[in-house]
C-alpha cells in the first residue's frame, strides 16, 4: 500500500513539474516575442502580450495606469517611433509559479538608443487566460 502511494505521489509531482517546465517556456516565449516586436518598432504587437482588459495594471515612474488601451497610449506617447524605442534586451532573473495559472516574473530591461541608454527592473504577474499566458500586472522602474 505504501509503495502504491509513493508511486502515485511521484507521478503526480512529475506531471506538475513537466507542466511547470512547459508553462515556463511558454512565458519565456511570450517575453521573447514582446522583445522582438519592440525591436521591430511595433508597439501594438508588443502590447499583444498584455491582457486586453480595463483591469490591466501598469506601474511605471509616473505611477499606476489601468487598462490596456491607456497603457498602449502611454507607450506610444513615450516611444513615438522606432528610434525612440531603441533596442530592447531583457534579463530574466526568475519565473515563479504562484498557482498553476499564475506566475511571477522578475527581470531587468535595457534599451539602447542612438544617443542614450535606459535601464531598470520589472516585476510581472502573468496569468494563463483561455490557454494563453498574458501579462496582467507590470511594474517597471
Amino acid at each position: 500500500m505504501k509503495r502504491i502511494l509513493v508511486i502515485t505521489l511521484f507521478l503526480a509531482s512529475f506531471g506538475a513539474f513537466a507542466q511547470n517546465v512547459k508553462d515556463k517556456q511558454a512565458i519565456l516565449n511570450l517575453l521573447e516575442k514582446q522583445r522582438a516586436d519592440w525591436n521591430k518598432g511595433d508597439v501594438e504587437a508588443f502590447m499583444q502580450g498584455y491582457e486586453k482588459s480595463d483591469s490591466l495594471l501598469f506601474v511605471g515612474k509616473n505611477g499606476p495606469t489601468y487598462g490596456w488601451q491607456k497603457t498602449l497610449d502611454n507607450y506610444k506617447k513615450g516611444y513615438p517611433d522606432k528610434s525612440a524605442m531603441g533596442f530592447l534586451v531583457f534579463g530574466i532573473k526568475k519565473v515563479d509559479f504562484l498557482k498553476p495559472d499564475l506566475a511571477f516574473v522578475l527581470g531587468s530591461w535595457n534599451v539602447k538608443r542612438e544617443k542614450d541608454e535606459l535601464k531598470g527592473y520589472f516585476t510581472l504577474l502573468i496569468k494563463k487566460i483561455k490557454g494563453e499566458w498574458k501579462v496582467v500586472a507590470d511594474h517597471s522602474s
